[in-house]
């Protein structure tokens, strides 16, 4: 099986599952993900080696791809049409669920703390897409829609800021194990990380404002927003710095320099489709199905406190900043789905990290897939108790 038939396949399975599956209320991310299982080596092994190999590269590309589009949310107009009430709840929502499930990991099930910290860091990813379908289908309208809606858009991007300390960090521990750890070395090595990461993407966002004057057609747009998006993840490689936060410095960057600038996302629009099925029909194609009998407990734990994690963080920022009764009491139930973003990060720590890769890698997807299922449900809970739909 050669690659170039394998993405051909992974591309028409992809569309024909989300579209049988769409008849039964599946999310197309959870459609895409059980395809992708069932035509990877696991079952009909119809996915390459060479296919599967390629993950990483997807992944980055993919994940970069997301990681700039987020960035244009730290637009300062974007900070002040959200408001202080969404901006605290993010935060703290995002935090809730990363410290519950770190210290559940940690604490109880007696994981290394490196690994608590990986799981606690992707736990903090939402799913936006879940959430907005729901709220459409539904036609929901009110303070609360338009609070779960400003939370759910900036809160992957409060993810990859925590996700890169979070790996920087357990980098630093594995490679400096034993006696040698000190908390000064792990705290110089993570913010030398993320302060190359913010020079490097601002400095790249800079040079693309000064290139965009010179643009004219859309197509030279899409070109030239792709290459500086490569060309930023490819430094950061080299560098060894974040991916993730240098190319949302980019997106940062562009989208406070002027508001023309917006053009530089929309462009990625045309692209975006194909570019996640097949990110996510190969993600499910990674899960190698032989670690599902070691997860359970694991996928249990990571479900249990990262909700609880969600609605603690979300309740008390509702309070903090005064938020209305319906916010305080259920908008972390409208934070559960997850998906893309989460997905992407397993792929990331399971690339950095041979020996327990499959392990987190197998425990997010099923995970995921859960999340999904379940979070349209709570979201319209959610948005039933707060009254803005019937």
């Amino acid at each position: 099986m050669n690659t170039i038939f394998s993405s051909g396949i992974i591309l028409l399975a992809g569309l024909f599952a989300a579209k049988i599956l769409h008849l039964l209320k599946f999310p197309a991310v959870t459609a895409y993900l059980l395809i992708g299982i069932i035509i990877g080596p696991s079952f009909l092994n119809l996915v390459s080696p060479g296919t599967i190999n390629a993950s990483g590269l997807i992944s980055n590309i993919v994940l970069s791809v997301i990681a700039f589009s987020l960035g244009q949310n730290f637009s300062r107009e974007h900070f002040r049409k959200i408001g202080k009430s969404v901006l605290v709840i993010s935060v703290l929502e995002a935090f809730g669920a990363w410290l519950l499930v770190t210290l559940a990991f940690f604490f109880i099930l007696k994981q290394p703390f490196y690994l608590a910290l990986l799981f606690g860091s992707i736990g903090a990813a939402t799913a936006p897409a879940a959430t907005v379908m729901v709220i459409r289908e539904y036609r929901a309208k009110g303070i609360f829609t338009n609070t779960l809606l400003g939370t759910v858009a900036v809160d992957d991007a409060w993810c990859l800021i925590i996700f890169s300390i979070s790996l920087a960090i357990a980098r630093a521990l594995v490679q400096h194990s034993g006696a040698n750890i000190f908390l000064l070395k792990v705290s110089l090595h993570s913010l030398s990380q993320i302060i190359g990461a913010f020079l490097l993407g601002g400095g790249m966002g800079i040079f693309l404002n000064w290139l965009g004057r010179f643009i004219r057609t859309k197509a030279d747009f899409l070109i030239i927003t792709l290459s500086a998006i490569f060309l930023t993840a490819g430094v950061s490689i080299f560098l060894g710095i974040s991916v993730l936060l240098a190319n949302m410095a980019l997106g940062a960057m562009l989208t406070n320099l002027k508001k023309e600038n917006y053009g530089f996302f929309e462009i990625l629009h045309n692209i975006d489709t194909p570019l996640f099925l097949f990110f996510f029909v190969l993600a499910g194609a990674n899960l190698k199905i032989s670690f599902l009998s070691q997860i359970g407990l694991v996928v249990l734990f990571y479900l249990i406190f990262r909700i609880l994690g969600k609605i603690a963080g979300a309740s008390l920022g509702a309070h903090i900043s005064k938020a209305i009764g319906s916010v305080k009491k259920y908008i972390g139930f409208g934070l559960i789905p997850q998906a893309g973003v989460a997905l992407g990060l397993a792929l990331i720590a399971k690339d950095s990290f041979s020996e327990v890769g499959n392990f987190i890698y197998a425990s997010i997807v099923t995970a995921t897939i859960i999340s999904e299922l379940i979070g349209p449900f709570t979201t319209k809970f959610a948005l039933k108790k707060a009254g803005e739909i019937t």
